[in-house]
Parts: C-alpha cells; structure tokens; sequence
C-alpha cells in the first residue's frame, strides 16, 4: 500500500533526530534543494529525450539524439529559507533552459513581485536596491530594477486596452499634471485620468491618458477609446473646468448629461474677488448652489447678479455661461447629488498619486510615468471594497429615471 505524504514526512522527521529548529530549516534547505534538483533533471530528460544513463531517444527507430548533456553549473538561489545553492544541468548545445528558475533568476521567492510593489510606493530605483540589500542582503543593481519595470510594459498596455462595462452611471473626468522629459528637455504633461462608477456602485480606473494639451480633439479621443473598448452609455459625467470636454462629450455620448463641479466653479470665478467682499459674496453664492430646485437656484442667481455685476462681471458671467453643466445635479434626489456635486472621488484619487510620486520631481519618458501611475491604481484599486454610500436608494433612481437607457 502507498503511503501518504504525512507517514512519508513522519518517517523523515524521525530518521533526521532534529534537535533545534535550526536543525530542521537546515534539513528543508536541502529537502529543497533535492526537490529542485529532481525538477530540473526530468526537465532536461524532457527536453533530451532519455533518461540520463542513456545514450539514444527513446523513440521508436532508436536514433541516436544529437543533442547531450554536458555536466552542470553551480547558482545560488535566495529562497524565503535562505540561501540554497543547486546545480543547474546543462546540455551541449545550449538548449535547455530551466522552467522552475529563470536562467538570470536568482530569486525564488518573488522578488520581482517586491521590486514592482516597492516601486508602486514611490521608491526610486537607487531606493529599491538599497531597500532590498538591506532586507534580503541581495545585490540588485539599478539597471537589473529597470530591466524588471520594463517587462511590466505589456501588462500595462492589456490593462490600458482591456474591455469595460456597457453602462457606467457615472464617470468622472480630471487630469494631474507631471514634469516628464521630451527631446532632451523636461515640459509640462497632463496624465488625464477617468475613474467611472459601475452598476453595482463599485469604482474603478477605466484608464489614464498621457498629453500635453487639453483639447476637444483630445477628449474626443479619448472618449472614442472608452467606446472602442465596450462602453455604451454614460448617465452623467462629472468634470471640473477641463478645456474642451463639453464638445468631445457631446459628440461621443450624445445622450450623457454634464456636471461641472461646484467646488471648481466656487474657486475659479472668485480667485479675484477682493478679501473684504468674499464673505459677503460667498453667502449670497450659496444660495445659489445649496437651493432646494433649479427655479429656486435660478431666482437666487439673478439676485446674486443684480447684487455684485458691477463690482465682479466675470465672476457672475462664469455662473450665467456655464449654468447648463452647474444646474443639472438639481434634477436628482439627495443621495444622488452628493455622488456628482463635486469631483471629490477622483480628486481623493489623484491626492494618492501625488503621495505617491511626490519624491519623484520629474519623469525621464512618458512610458515611466505611465508605468508608476499603472503600479499606483492597481494597488489603490486593490483597497476599493465599499460601494458608494446609499448605492440601493441611487440605483432604484437611476433605474426609474434612466429606464429607456442601456442597463448592461
């Protein structure tokens, strides 16, 4: 009868009469070491086709191989065990190559997978190697920490590319910008960042767009590649005051309604409002935006014009041109009002992105801005556990209010 792997590791305890625990890690440093060894030896006669006393193929016409093997080479593998040495076999014609360990990998506990987390906190390279000399007593040089961030390239690109939802009844819209260098000089770059609101009131990052300008056009493709990419219909987008968003809206999702946030409305058209008005001038702007409807906002927003036109016109001419994209949070129940009235959600967001790059001044390319902000949402998105507050209220609305709409 075969026995089990517990009376086989039993067996093994009582023949090796361990008497400390480092006894036992020493032992299951070399009980890791035989287990690799044998992998590696029956992944070669794999790849060969014989067994290593033999000389011939093992198939049918008994040919002989033209291929042999031709001793080994010593490697150190850092293991969570420590260090453990192997012999890693070789064949004459250079072919094989382990599967179990990489033939640069000297690691098999995950380094990479540090290195990546390492750098998605915002460590520089020279900081990751350090960090990891000092943790692990493992010599990583800044080139090697380069050469393991560029693999991530196409997981990047996949991310970027993948397929979205149909319906988002909220997406959010606003860029953070970067000095990233371009033909030997650094200039200003906006990463333009889109966060939506799924169904089941789940967030998440639809994608980041790297540029330099905002425009219509950019927008416009922008949206075209979330369409590209399986969505449908958005209820409502909720934006700040991001040149040319309106028109690329208007054009990709026709049916979609615009709210610009107040918070962004508020700080821009009073930036020049004299320190001795603003109060005065602030408390008859809140009964515009804190109004129960849009007749009563309305009412509020000619009093405010009649008051302060001239002494501040731009301030009350940037509420009466933009009223179109101010006004629509008032055709939506409370619990709906505190999602869109501002873009708080994604602002919280980019806050974490600058904490996360804030020791990072500069970028040398847009790929390694790209490439930190990837390794940043992934391992933000991997917190997003809670759906939005009174999500049950919002999509029963949402579901009366948007039933002629697509629902997935």
């Amino acid at each position: 009868m075969e026995k089990t792997s517990k009376e086989l590791l039993k067996e093994f305890v009582s023949s090796q009469h361990f008497t400390s625990t480092t006894d036992i890690m020493n032992s299951m440093k070399e009980l890791f070491s035989d287990v690799l060894q044998t992998v590696m030896e029956a992944e070669l006669e794999d790849k060969l086709g014989y067994e290593k006393s033999e000389r011939v193929s093992s198939n049918d016409e008994k040919t002989v191989s033209k291929n042999y093997r031709n001793g080994y080479s010593k490697k150190t593998v850092k293991t969570q065990l420590g260090d453990v040495d192997v012999k890693i076999p070789r064949d004459r014609n250079g072919e094989y190559e382990p599967q179990i360990i990489g033939k640069y990998d000297r690691n098999a506990d995950g380094m990479e997978e540090k290195i990546l987390a390492l750098y998605s906190c915002g460590m520089s390279q020279r900081d990751i190697s350090e960090q990891i000399k000092n943790l692990y007593n493992v010599d990583i040089s800044d080139g090697l920490v380069s050469k393991i961030l560029e693999k991530i390239a196409p997981e990047i690109t996949a991310w970027q590319n993948r397929p979205l939802d149909a319906v988002y009844p909220f997406v959010f819209m606003d860029a953070i910008h970067y000095k990233v260098k371009e033909n030997h000089q650094y200039i200003t770059k906006a990463a333009y960042v889109v966060l939506g609101i799924q169904l089941d009131g789940r967030k998440d990052i639809l994608g980041v767009w790297i540029g330099e300008n905002e425009s219509a056009k950019f927008w416009l493709s922008v949206m075209n590649d979330l369409k590209n990419r399986g969505v449908k219909d958005v209820y409502v987008f909720c934006v700040d005051g991001l040149a040319g968003f309106r028109e690329a809206i208007n054009a990709a999702f026709p049916k979609s309604q615009i709210q610009r946030c107040i918070i962004h409305q508020i700080r821009s058209s009073t930036r020049y409002v004299s320190y001795k008005d603003i109060k005065a001038l602030m408390a008859d702007l809140k009964k515009v935006y804190q109004a129960i409807n849009e007749d009563e906002a309305m009412n509020a927003l000619l009093e405010f014009k009649e008051k302060w036109q001239k002494t501040y016109p731009s301030c009350v001419k940037s509420w009466e041109d933009n009223w179109d994209i101010l006004s629509t949070f008032f055709a939506y129940p409370a619990e709906i009002r505190r999602i869109i009235y501002t873009t708080n959600i994604i602002e919280g967001l980019n806050r974490q992105f600058r904490k996360i790059t804030k020791n990072k001044p500069s970028f040398t390319s847009d790929d390694s801005l790209r490439r930190i902000l990837y390794l940043a949402s992934k391992n933000i998105t991997s917190h997003w556990t809670v759906i939005c507050r009174n999500w049950d209220l919002v999509s029963n609305q949402l579901s009366i209010m948007f039933a002629d709409r697509e629902t997935a």
